[in-house]
């Protein structure tokens, strides 16, 4: 089995690109529903966040308010360093399991799809990596639209992360994404005939 780490950062068109993966029979692994799974109601994560981060960050249904501890943990380093020793041990090890079931289940190819592959050490799971890259000033422009944030929540988030370029400077594929979501899945679609037979 072959495995992809797909990684870039926030706004960049990762989703896309992990789509048209997956519309190409690769199964995807993605890192940010694996979080949700891992905070789910009556999960051990969500019980330790609340022990660590108290009733604020959740709503009043017991549900666990994402954009409120967003924006506690993007401000405060140690406080987000808090919350990734909570969530990265629980989404490691739902990844893993999720590997070997897509092994066991004959897949060709597997994608994980994870924002912070490099900053959690995912790539050494990995076969190869591909990057998808914007612009610093594109990829502002894209997270302040798409999740209605003033420009300094939306530096704040990137600023959390490993630099674009840095991430891309390491990976061995980089898809530039500012071209439109056609562009990007044919060329997709090239990158991944050329992937799987080069495995071969």
């Amino acid at each position: 089995m072959r495995i992809i780490g797909l990684t870039g950062g926030i706004a960049c068109g990762k989703s896309n690109v992990s789509a048209a993966l997956g519309s190409l029979g690769a199964t995807i692994i993605d890192g940010d529903l694996l979080s949700r799974e891992a905070v789910a109601p009556g999960s051990e994560g969500l019980k330790a966040i609340r022990t660590a981060f108290g009733d604020a960050v959740f709503h009043e249904d017991g549900t666990l308010n994402r954009r409120m501890l967003g924006d506690r943990v993007f401000q405060n380093p140690s406080e987000k360093a808090k919350l990734d020793g909570i969530m990265q041990p629980l989404i490691r090890s739902l990844t893993v399991a999720r590997m070997k079931e897509a092994e066991h289940q004959g897949a060709k190819a597997c994608v994980l799809d994870m924002p912070l592959l490099y900053e959690f050490d995912y790539d050494t799971l990995c076969d190869t990596v591909w990057c998808v890259y914007l612009p610093q000033e594109k990829q502002l422009q894209r997270l302040m639209e798409r999740d209605h944030m003033t420009r300094q929540q939306a530096l704040n988030r990137i600023a959390s992360q490993m630099p674009a370029a840095e991430k891309a400077a390491r990976a061995q594929t980089v898809i530039h994404t500012d071209g439109t979501p056609e562009e990007t899945q044919c060329m997709v679609k090239q990158l991944y005939a050329r992937e799987m037979a080069e495995s071969l």
